[in-house]
């Protein structure tokens, strides 16, 4: 069958993916959706979507693929494998490790395939309002090809090199964020315990040198103890820093902040797997 660059098959309808596939039925593309809780896609066939069988996967140019872990993303991979042909076009939206990512990159490139890891920063905000950021790795031209399904989800798509570099970038990202807001944990309680009206420190510290989108998402959450609606999964940022800690490790490289702030995380997500990163300022206060 005739595929179509406007036909898009999004596999992985989770925090991120529902959004993602909203603004994509909005810009007019056709989407195929699919999760391994089928009732996950009932509100995006209401809105026009159409629930796919991964065996119609040759209806659809594009594959795009929004899952919680490498595990996930290679169980899923091996049931489109069957399908795939060089006719497809891979954009992974996962935060894998990268040594994940160019195995499965190298297994659809069997299939004559193409990968492009292109994990994303910005959240449920940004994924809502398409103004997601796109760390691409993979072939210049192939990017380019997908930049007009990107258009609706992404503010901006940097190509930050060869298959493997997206998702490179997306640790170095997440390093940063899953650190911080340890830090930012830590800076709430302690302006509390010393009598700071602790809702007025992200005001306060805006337009500082400490400023940043997390520190004025998390520190007001964290100042009323107010953990939802979920943003970020304290077991999503614990899985990206060992991904971080085992990249580095490849290449013999100690990252000390970053090993501080998983043995922290460690413990939390214990019993805050599934919570919203702001409950960090729980286990500060804990302690």
């Amino acid at each position: 069958m005739m595929q179509s660059s406007q036909h898009i098959a999004f596999l992985g309808i989770g925090l991120m993916g529902s959004r993602m596939v909203t603004r994509l039925l909005q810009a007019g593309f056709k989407v195929g959706v699919w999760n391994r809780t089928v009732s996950a896609c009932d509100a995006l066939v209401a809105q026009g979507a159409h629930r796919l069988d991964l065996q119609q996967l040759d209806d659809y140019a594009v594959i795009m693929l929004c899952l919680a872990d490498d595990t996930a993303v290679e169980q899923v991979i091996d049931q489109c494998l069957p399908y795939l042909t060089l006719h497809h076009t891979i954009s992974d939206f996962s935060s894998l490790s990268v040594q994940k990512t160019l195995s499965l990159a190298q297994m659809v490139q069997q299939k004559g395939a193409i990968w492009v890891d292109a994990p994303v920063s910005g959240g449920v905000q940004g994924a809502e309002q398409g103004q997601l950021v796109v760390f691409a790795g993979g072939d210049l031209h192939c990017i380019e090809g997908l930049m007009p399904c990107f258009a609706p989800l992404a503010q901006r798509v940097t190509r930050m090199g060869t298959v493997g570099s997206g998702q490179a970038t997306k640790i170095c990202n997440q390093l940063i964020v899953a650190s911080t807001s340890a830090l930012i944990a830590e800076a709430v309680a302690l302006a509390r315990v010393a009598g700071v009206d602790t809702s007025m420190l992200a005001d306060a510290l805006g337009g500082g040198f400490a400023d940043s989108r997390p520190l004025q998402i998390l520190a007001p959450r964290m100042a009323s103890y107010s953990f939802e609606p979920l943003q970020w999964k304290v077991a999503t940022l614990y899985k990206d820093l060992g991904h971080a800690l085992q990249l580095a490790d490849t290449h013999k490289l100690t990252l000390t902040v970053a090993s501080r702030a998983y043995q922290h995380m460690q413990q939390h997500v214990q019993h805050y797997a599934q919570a919203d990163l702001s409950t960090l300022i729980l286990a500060v206060e804990d302690q």
